[in-house]
């Protein structure tokens, strides 16, 4: 049986509150280096109270086949993704104005 939305009486398959959340994020994408010179791609801004960022990462990480880790609002992909990610993001449902490439 699935759960009950409390605010809508709906069940919750059914709320479209995650989709208007991922329209009105700001997220950034930059990239660094870590450990030993070895490049990371992070995607910041990413509000975690309406947005499952762990589902996100999971979805990112296939795609690209890597690694990475989700936490407190920032997803981190090992390897240089950096110029594919805005494109993979807006599949996912973000707005392409509210993605920011640095």
């Amino acid at each position: 049986m699935s759960e009950i939305d409390p605010i809508t009486g709906l069940p919750k398959e059914l709320s479209a509150w995650e989709d208007i959340a991922k329209e009105a994020q700001k997220i950034t994408i930059t990239k660094t280096k870590k450990k030993f010179g070895k490049p990371y791609t992070v995607i910041s801004g990413i509000d975690e109270k309406s947005i499952d960022i762990k589902n996100v990462a999971k979805q990112l990480k296939n795609k690209f086949a890597c690694g990475g880790s989700a936490k407190k609002g920032v997803v981190e992909l090992q390897g240089n993704h950096y110029a594919k990610v805005k494109a993979v993001l807006i599949t996912l449902g973000f707005s392409p104005e509210s993605i920011d490439v640095k």
